[in-house]
């Protein structure tokens, strides 16, 4: 039973939006990460709703829509995102800010393995990499001056401003000396980029954030969670992707080789070689990659300490968030690698 969720409320507002009065089934869905997601089943089609939390700040709130014109973009350029049937900013409806998208089916790929559907066909694992690094090529080539993408984002200076905003962030928690964090923000201001592109960034792109077919062989069925998403640069979205690819040594890694319900390692491709792919994909120069990655993970730590300070202040009792503690310091290790 939905609890706090306005179902008549939300049926006449969803027969007024569309024309259509009709019944509808709410359940709610676990996950959605900052938000909460429902399934909605009305007139024999699925749908899902993503609301911001009741007790949301403004700013939090207002993400939510900006979630949902973003998807429209995108899918007026043919990517590959959940359609969007209706979005409204109006609390009276359901307490908080919400959109309604199509429901997709499918499975994510997370920690523990991958869905049962891929890990029965391990020889066609190869296509894991590929169709990680093609969705996300397809991404990075849309034309986002032309959408509403270009009025939702500030991309003159990006990567300049970057290292201040998340150092200035850390500040706001910080609550323990990270080994190197601040040698690490000067080795950023010193050799950040000059050059580089700006396209569609997703700014949380990995393998837990596309919905795989329900069939094997692999094949992405959707890109989501835009919550991040801005005009940035492109070489952003692919160090991070390789923060939660598999790989030797890496705690993080999703549906690791050599764990249960792991990628098969002979079809496991290496990072070298997906970003050898992305390359050739879209031509771009990766000989200044090893910033992105030093970047990219120095950033990760930074937004996981914020969990990891709430631990540490005794505001949160998820038992995740003190693992994340450890997970930070790793980060950082891996950041210092890369600058070497």
């Amino acid at each position: 039973m939905v609890t706090d969720f306005d179902v008549p409320r939300f049926a006449e507002w969803l027969g007024e939006v569309t024309g259509q009065p009709a019944e509808v089934t709410v359940t709610p869905i676990r996950g959605g990460g900052s938000c909460e997601m429902f399934r909605v089943d009305r007139l024999g089609e699925r749908w899902v709703v993503r609301r911001a939390p009741l007790a949301a700040v403004s700013d939090t709130a207002h993400q939510v829509i900006r979630e949902a014109r973003i998807m429209e973009a995108l899918g007026s350029q043919g990517i590959s995102v959940p359609r969007i049937l209706a979005r409204t900013d109006d609390p009276a409806v359901l307490g908080a800010p919400f959109f309604l998208m199509s429901f997709v089916d499918g499975d994510v790929i997370r920690r523990d393995g991958l869905p049962e559907s891929l890990r029965n066909d391990p020889e066609t694992h190869d296509g894991i990499g590929e169709q990680l690094i093609d969705t996300l090529a397809q991404l990075h080539a849309v034309d986002w001056a032309s959408t509403a993408l270009a009025d939702m984002s500030r991309p003159e200076g990006f990567l300049d401003r970057q290292v201040d905003r998340w150092l200035n962030q850390l500040e706001t928690y910080r609550v323990r000396d990270l080994a190197r964090v601040d040698d690490l923000a000067a080795w950023l201001r010193e050799h950040v980029p000059r050059h580089g592109d700006l396209t569609v960034m997703h700014g949380d792109y990995k393998l837990d954030n596309v919905i795989w077919a329900p069939t094997a062989p692999p094949r992405i069925a959707c890109v989501v969670d835009f919550e991040m998403t801005t005009v940035g640069d492109p070489l952003i979205d692919l160090a991070w992707a390789m923060i939660f690819w598999p790989e030797d040594g890496n705690p993080i890694a999703l549906a690791a080789p050599g764990t249960p319900n792991g990628i098969h390692p002979d079809h496991c491709q290496t990072p070298a070689e997906l970003q050898g792919r992305y390359a050739e994909q879209t031509g771009r120069d990766l000989t200044h990659f090893d910033w992105y990655q030093v970047f990219s993970a120095w950033k990760l730590a930074i937004v996981l300490e914020g969990s990891y300070a709430k631990h540490v202040l005794g505001q949160s009792r998820n038992p995740v968030h003190e693992v994340f503690g450890a997970i930070v310091d790793n980060l950082l290790i891996r950041a210092r690698r890369f600058a070497q």
